[in-house]
């Protein structure tokens, strides 16, 4: 199992190297990333390449056996590029041109930019490719904004004309006979920048977020075929995505044509609000990433300390960096690397702080990671390759998490936070979750979540239709079927396409204001409780669906708001409200009963249990993000493989401990 560190060797003295390199090794450092902003390093000089600093610092790390992973350096091109192709810069939803000073800056439609971002990778692929100690390519980093740019609107132009064919099929499907928008050119079609007064076109606006994302794909792709072209297939191609939270990009397609997806996981980067991390959108952004390619993946950028940039959030408390690895090996991660090996003296991240502090000493967070990378040496290779088993998905759509973001609906609502709180109500309930697109197969899924599915297509709705009929039990939530392909409104009773497989017709719709809710009641004693209704309520007509919950305030009280329909073998639960915490935690833990769904263990809040299975073994990973100590019991005796220690019964968990459950006996080594 690699065990890793982002690691700058062009940040330090030459002189520095070799302790770094053996304080990595006696740490368990196995892995480092780097060169990933490198570029006016490697390339000082148009077309002029230098490598031998990095060949130096790599031949370092392989003396204590670290092996790399290289990043192509197209997040960061240096000055001289900059005076070159004066066009370079992304320019913003407010018409803003991005001015050089910081990173990602660039325009990802630009040619001349392409153009150096591939040939700087051609270079580096044909310097390193037959060198054994590099294990993988990493491509570019973080993936960035929209770009609003005179080039960008030019081939958002030749897009559209692609899709659509003719000026006839994007009028039709735009409506653009709404206030006089009939486009009788391509090069009269806008990009979507911000209006003095008023918003634009939703299909438009949704065909650009379309775009934006394509063309990052697409961008990805011109430096995955160079390298692939030049590399050996033994070292692998990624990227470092930004997990559930990142709301620009479609993750599946930006992950279809990689080796493995990477994320980088900050839970407390940048300022935080709460004295307290919570751990279930961790855990989702873990999942997310599980999803993207059905497989497990890496953590390319592990905190590992305070992150900011400016003004500096909480300290990170003893026991928290190993917790918030071993959370993400947990739900699927087969490398940890950790964000960074010593803080920067200079430039913007001087307060992102690494495993070593300014000065270059170890102290306590070197001393946790050290102990976490022995801990790793001995049990890492059970648990490499071991998979997530989960009965129970959630669905996420980036087109109606587009569509979303310029058409909010309430003021209060926001996809993200609406799939995180049912994924949330999985999480304390520890029931592992896979998070799926609407093509993916769901053979293997007894329980699925699809929040407001606003952009919904029939194909969508004949592979849900087709999971009920064989037995699964689906929730829908209000604002589902709303909108087609193109965003427009459909001309049938809500839930639209949706509507005979819910069971159900949508009479009327309330958006509540901002700390109002309508009391609820439940019609059958299945559901322990029935909450309160929130930011949305959708008023329901009964067709072939039975109420579940009904509303018991306003003029619609009586009406229902919860619904059960019986489809071939399994059923369909739809929620015509946001609900709080309580109402979310009744419905899953109904759909759940439904199902045949239990959760892992019963433990306290903040206490999360995951499981990975090797073959027919079983690995419990047992966290406890609390505090304070907290307490489990345990049905028969397992072996903790971090401790080495017999557990059985009432278990104390101390605060921000992990513990790996498992029956393997004898030694672990």
């Amino acid at each position: 199992m690699y065990f890793g560190v982002d690691y700058y060797p062009e940040h330090w003295p030459e002189s520095r190297w070799e302790t770094d390199a053996q304080m990595m090794q006696d740490a368990g450092i196995n892995l480092v990333r780097l060169a990933e902003f490198a570029w006016s390093k490697m390339e000082p000089e148009d077309a002029v390449f230098d490598f031998s600093w990095l060949d130096r610092a790599m031949s370092v790390l392989a003396k204590v056996g670290i092996k790399i992973v290289l990043s192509t350096p197209s997040a960061a091109p240096p000055p001289w590029l900059w005076a070159k192709i004066p066009d370079i810069a992304l320019v913003d939803e407010r018409g803003r041109t991005r001015t050089y000073g910081s990173r990602r800056e660039y325009s990802p439609t630009n040619v001349a930019y392409r153009e150096h971002a591939v040939r700087i990778a051609q270079q580096m692929g044909l310097h390193y490719a037959g060198n054994t100690q590099v294990v993988g390519w990493q491509i570019d980093n973080e993936f960035g904004e929209r770009c609003y740019a005179p080039g960008t609107r030019l081939e958002f132009q030749r897009w559209l004309k692609q899709r659509y064919g003719s000026l006839e099929a994007l009028n039709e499907c735009w409506g653009t006979c709404f206030w006089s928008q009939i486009y009788t050119d391509w090069s009269q079609v806008p990009v979507p920048v911000q209006l003095i007064h008023g918003q634009h076109n939703p299909s438009l606006q949704l065909d650009f977020s379309r775009f934006i994302s394509d063309v990052y794909v697409e961008f990805q792709q011109l430096q995955v075929d160079a390298l692939r072209e030049i590399c050996p297939p033994e070292q692998f191609i990624t990227h470092n995505l930004m997990g559930f939270g990142y709301p620009t990009l479609n993750y599946f397609d930006l992950a279809r044509t990689l080796d493995l997806v990477t994320w980088d996981n900050y839970p407390s980067g940048f300022w935080v609000k709460t004295p307290e991390i919570v751990p279930a959108p961790l855990a989702l952004g873990s999942a997310t990433m599980r999803g993207l390619k059905k497989k497990n993946f890496w953590v390319m950028e592990q905190q590992s300390g305070q992150g900011a940039w400016d003004i500096l959030p909480p300290l990170t408390r003893p026991g928290e960096i190993a917790l918030w690895a071993y959370q993400a090996i947990a739900h699927g991660a087969d490398a940890i690397v950790f964000f960074r090996w010593r803080t920067c003296r200079f430039g913007t991240e001087q307060f992102w702080h690494g495993i070593l502090d300014h000065d270059g000493q170890g102290r306590r967070r070197y001393t946790e990671v050290k102990q976490m990378g022995q801990d790793i040496a001995r049990i890492g290779d059970l648990i490499a390759g071991s998979e997530v088993r989960a009965k129970t998905a959630i669905m996420l759509s980036y087109d109606s998490r587009f569509a979303f973001q310029f058409q909010k609906n309430n003021p209060d609502f926001l996809y993200e936070q609406h799939l995180t709180d049912y994924f949330s109500a999985l999480h304390s309930a520890n029931i592992p979750v896979d998070i799926v697109s609407s093509q993916d197969d769901l053979s293997s899924c007894d329980f699925l979540i699809v929040p407001a599915l606003y952009i919904t297509e029939s194909e969508t709705v004949k592979h849900l239709e087709a999971f009920v009929e064989r037995g699964g039990t689906l929730i829908m939530t209000a604002r589902s079927g709303v909108k087609d392909h193109t965003n427009i409104v459909v001309d049938l009773p809500l839930p639209g396409l949706l509507a005979p497989l819910c069971g159900v017709e949508v009479q009327e719709y309330d958006s509540l204001l901002t700390g109002q809710s309508r009391a609820l009641r439940c019609v059958t004693s299945e559901i322990a409780q029935a909450g309160n209704a929130t930011v949305w309520c959708d008023i329901l007509k009964l067709i072939t669906a039975k109420v579940l919950i009904q509303y018991d305030e306003d003029f619609y009280s009586g009406q229902p708001v919860v619904t059960l329909n019986k489809v071939g073998a399994g059923h369909v639960i739809y929620v015509g409200t946001m609900g709080d915490e309580s109402f979310i935690k009744s419905i899953v833990t109904y759909g759940a009963n439904l199902a045949g769904i239990t959760g892992l263990m019963e433990t306290p809040p903040r206490v999360e249990v995951m499981a990975r299975w090797q073959g027919e073994t079983r690995l419990l990973f047992v966290l406890n993000h609390a505090n304070t100590a907290q307490q489990i019991t345990l049905e028969a005796d397992l072996i903790d493989l971090v401790s080495q220690q017999t557990q059985s019964g009432h278990v104390t968990l101390q605060p921000k401990q992990v513990m790996i459950l498992s029956d393997i006996t004898g030694k672990v080594s």
